[in-house]
């Protein structure tokens, strides 16, 4: 669907994933890649909806949490609910260095789920 992106490196958890996706700039000449800020809208949110930029980061979440939500709500049955939390963590990887550690948090992250803070049987920091 998303010619100019490819994932790179993921994993999903009971109730998160972690994922590294590559922007092709080739395929993606406006260089358009930056977050700007934005996921989706509460579904009864009165918030002014901001305008994502084509090919960005931001529409590509976006995109992946509402047809997600409407596949699970499907699934479900519980129509309009919302499924995924309000934002997003990003980071730029500048290096191979970076990216290697990251690949292998991400392999191992599975590992130590029992211990994780978003382990629902864990206080949570937030």
């Amino acid at each position: 669907m998303r010619k100019e992106i490819e994932l790179y490196e993921f994993v999903i958890m009971p109730n998160h994933f972690h994922g590294i996706v590559m922007i092709n700039h080739e395929i993606n000449r406006d260089n358009n890649v930056g977050a700007n800020g934005r996921s989706l809208p509460q579904i009864q949110s009165s918030a002014p909806r901001i305008s994502m930029k084509p090919k960005s980061l931001s529409s590509l979440m976006a995109g992946f949490k509402s047809a997600t939500t409407k596949k699970i709500n499907v699934i479900r049955n519980t129509p309009q609910n919302s499924v995924w939390q309000r934002n997003y963590y990003d980071h730029i990887i500048r290096n191979d260095e970076s990216l290697t550690k990251i690949r292998k948090y991400i392999q191992n992250n599975p590992l130590s789920w029992e211990n994780d803070q978003l382990h629902p049987n864990n206080p949570s920091k937030w």
